[in-house]
């Protein structure tokens, strides 16, 4: 294979990546639409955040599927930890990221699944069960809809912005002053949680997003979908995103969107 053939192959690689994660995502929407609000029995991990069953069969489920079709590759699920290979092509799982809405009957969870490669996030998935929307973006790839083309917004300005704080309530505890200053900021602000704030910033609703403790099945599909929408996402100090990130996350339409939020969060 040539050099100049090398990206392309990947890209169409990746385009399969694409086609494969939605078909696995439709088939775990199908499974969590079975069994909202159905008072599922919920147990508390030691982070003391929530798992059910359904979270698990998922999980299950969507390691079945790629490792039938993508046996060399490892994967990493929130639930059940790592098969394989971390460093090499690894897919990464959220069964039910959300799963507090989820077992309180809100319908804005969603599932996360997202491919790399060498540790750098290639291609994303964000399907939102509930709402039949499936989010998707891939390096080399535009990101889509339910496959209709999305894109973020222009918005250049931090006065002017729609902003979106997720967890808030652990922002509060633990930077304070940080939140004081969000609250200070854009024409619009909203509190949030999990991944749909993202969806909608590639989808051009909003302009920015600010998160907080997040692990890596929460971010790492996210970041391919804004990309290829033509958005940002760092984390708070600017780096890329990648397995070892804190999980404080800043997202934006533009980069002058985005360095106006860098810049206040590290004011």
């Amino acid at each position: 294979m040539t050099k100049a053939s090398a990206p392309q192959a990947n890209e169409t690689h990746l385009g399969q990546i694409l086609a494969d994660s939605e078909v696995f995502a439709r088939a775990a929407g199908e499974t969590a639409r079975k069994f909202f609000r159905k008072h599922n029995n919920v147990e508390f991990k030691e982070d003391e955040s929530p798992v059910t069953v359904i979270d698990q069969m998922i999980e299950r489920d969507l390691k079945q599927a790629i490792a039938a079709k993508y046996p060399q590759d490892g994967i990493f699920g929130e639930e059940s930890g790592v098969d394989g290979d971390l460093t090499g092509n690894l897919w990464v799982i959220d069964p039910i990221d959300g799963t507090r809405s989820f077992i309180s009957g809100n319908p804005l969870f969603g599932m996360l699944l997202s491919y790399m490669q060498k540790g750098v996030p290639m291609a994303g998935i964000i399907s939102m069960p509930m709402l039949d929307e499936i989010y998707c973006g891939a390096v080399g790839h535009p990101a889509t809809c339910n496959s209709q083309p999305i894109k973020v917004s222009t918005q250049r300005s931090i006065d002017d912005c729609t902003l979106y704080i997720n967890e808030g309530d652990k922002m509060v505890v633990e930077h304070p002053e940080t939140l004081s200053k969000l609250l200070q900021v854009g024409k619009t602000r909203r509190f949030g949680y999990d991944c749909y704030p993202h969806a909608l910033l590639a989808a051009g609703h909003i302009d920015a997003v600010v998160d907080f403790d997040l692990k890596p099945y929460d971010y790492l599909a996210l970041t391919p979908v804004i990309e290829a929408a033509g958005g940002i996402m760092t984390d708070w100090q600017g780096k890329p995103l990648d397995l070892s990130s804190d999980g404080e996350v800043v997202a934006a339409a533009t980069p002058e969107l985005h360095r106006a939020l860098l810049a206040l969060l590290n004011g």
